[in-house]
């Protein structure tokens, strides 16, 4: 496991909009890994604490971002995201003392994007209004669904009430850039139901809905009892079913003013979600706390797991790969062709994947149009396999 240590500086002052123009942007991610309850189908790096443990990590996580400061002399922060995990467990004060010990840091540019994600159940007025005093102006909602028995099924532990008392005291506390989650082919979940959640949601009018496809995940309750050949395997929506509601997800957000600008995701105009965007177009980005993954300088960084040496300030990577032209170019392949708008033919991209390019177009699976190539609605639904397609078999 490799160990690493960036060099101490002094607090930084609020650069010039001269001097943030100079800096390169950034992407901040920082993982809490703490939740209620972990839910049945989740994989993520997440489990529940006490508020004693979460105190500490909160304070490694300021000490890890203090000795990350050699960042702030070339990169603004124009993005920063609380995932996990269940950010909102914490207290609103340590969300805001985590943004101010950046801050200190890592200039964050005007306007920056700030977001944090939220389980219903788990806000108050008290806690959001630490949110706004400290400068958090998105928060993403963890719905998944609008039917309460899907949501007992899925381990969560909100009911919608929960939800949409949530959500509009949200509003009530000026949040105008809100995100709702949801998951289709749930188990037993039909094309109909589905267009409920939707409805549902969709009236209420939030700037951004990520809809995504339940995925079985190894290691998982769900995976036991859900997996191929599995006990309850039949209860899952066929490929078939699975793919209408894709198409009915398209269909009915786009009716009601979202534009999809991403596979699963949709927004209304101005409302992409600007982190994600990041990392789809390969924008450094800075990843703290346990697991987190970070992209710096062609370099990509994974964070040791190891929750009780994080605790004691012991900071390590579990893998660190300096990226090869081949990695960069698959990367800007299968990370921009996610994204509505696709990938910008570059001469390097026209030698290396030409003659891939124009099957995929004669296969109905892309569409060029002068200089850009995205995916087909069709090419959308297999999507797994066209990204794989632009995968190297050799140094480039």
């Amino acid at each position: 496991m490799e160990h690493r240590k960036y060099a101490e500086r002094p607090k930084q002052k609020k650069a010039s909009l001269a001097d943030q123009g100079e800096k390169e942007r950034l992407g901040i991610y920082i993982h809490i890994p703490f939740c209620a309850r972990k839910c049945a189908y989740c994989d993520f790096l997440s489990a529940p604490a006490g508020s004693e443990t979460i105190s500490r990590y909160v304070e490694a996580v300021k000490q890890e971002i203090r000795e990350a400061a050699e960042l702030g002399g070339k990169y603004r922060a124009a993005t920063v995201f609380f995932g996990g995990g269940t950010p909102s467990l914490m207290e609103g004060r340590q969300t805001a003392e985590i943004l101010e010990e950046l801050s200190r840091h890592i200039v964050l540019e005007a306007g920056a994007e700030i977001t944090v994600e939220c389980n219903p159940g788990t806000l108050t007025e008290e806690k959001l209004g630490a949110y706004r005093a400290a400068g958090v102006n998105r928060l993403s909602l963890g719905l998944q669904s609008a039917d309460d028995s899907e949501l007992r099924l899925l381990g969560r532990i909100h009911s919608y009430q929960d939800f949409l008392k949530s959500y509009e005291l949200a509003r009530k506390k000026g949040f105008e850039n809100l995100n709702v989650d949801l998951m289709s082919a749930l188990p037993g979940q039909t094309r109909e139901g589905w267009l409920c959640t939707l409805q549902k949601v969709a009236d209420l009018e939030p700037e951004h809905i990520s809809a995504y496809s339940l995925m079985i995940e190894e290691g998982t309750p769900f995976y036991e009892k859900y997996r191929e050949g599995g006990p309850c395997s039949r209860e899952l929506p066929d490929e078939d079913t699975d793919r209408r509601m894709y198409e009915d997800t398209k269909q009915f957000l786009g009716s009601r003013g979202y534009e999809r600008y991403e596979i699963s995701n949709y927004a209304k105009p101005g409302y992409a979600c600007q982190h994600n965007l990041s990392y789809w177009e390969r924008v450094d980005y800075k990843g703290f706390g346990i697991g987190a993954s970070s992209l710096i300088h062609g370099v990509r960084y994974q964070n040791s797991s190891d929750l009780d040496a994080w605790l004691q300030g012991n900071f390590s990577y579990e893998s660190v790969i300096p990226l090869s032209r081949k990695d960069i170019l698959e990367e800007t392949m299968f990370l921009g062709l996610r994204k509505m708008e696709g990938v910008v033919l570059t001469e390097q991209i026209r030698v290396v994947y030409g003659g891939l390019i124009e099957r995929l177009v004669r296969e109905g699976l892309l569409l060029q149009k002068e200089n850009r190539i995205f995916l087909t609605d069709r090419g959308i639904d297999v999507s797994n396999y066209v990204l794989s397609e632009f995968l190297l078999d050799e140094e480039i």
